[in-house]
């Protein structure tokens, strides 16, 4: 359901250690990526409530992207392993309420790896591209 014009809003909720810093990275090396991502910093993937997510789509984001350090890697110990749980359940509820997960996304992003955040952020504001506006919007939008 391609929309002619139709530009992503995109919240990323990005970990402080590492996807939030390769971001950083990504901007300090110039790497281009589309400006579509709204990033918020947290401090853990952990600490990601899926009550974030579910509010920024309510609140009209066509997509969420949750950045979170590679498993093994957490700084927090194992905030990236609830993070992983958490998204498994909300995409199983979103599926129950009939709306499409794949809007949902976690990413394993090391500090390191700005390009990588780069080429995420470019396939995933293609993939909501492609998917159209997030369905609920509309419904909630005054």
């Amino acid at each position: 359901m391609q929309e002619e014009g139709f530009e992503p809003n995109i919240v990323g909720l990005l970990c402080h250690w590492c996807t939030y810093t390769a971001a950083d990275l990504a901007g300090t090396t110039r790497t281009q990526y589309p400006t579509n991502i709204r990033p918020i910093q947290t401090m853990c993937s952990g600490m990601v409530d899926s009550v974030y997510v579910l509010w920024a789509l309510l609140g009209g984001a066509d997509g969420v992207m949750i950045g979170a350090c590679h498993p093994a890697d957490c700084h927090y110990v194992s905030g990236n392993y609830k993070c992983r749980r958490r998204t498994a359940i909300l995409k199983s509820i979103l599926n129950t309420l009939g709306l499409e997960d794949d809007r949902v996304w976690l990413c394993w992003i090391s500090a390191a790896e700005g390009k990588l955040f780069a080429n995420t952020v470019a396939k995933f504001t293609e993939a909501i591209r492609k998917q159209g506006p997030n369905p609920i919007k509309k419904y909630w939008s005054a």
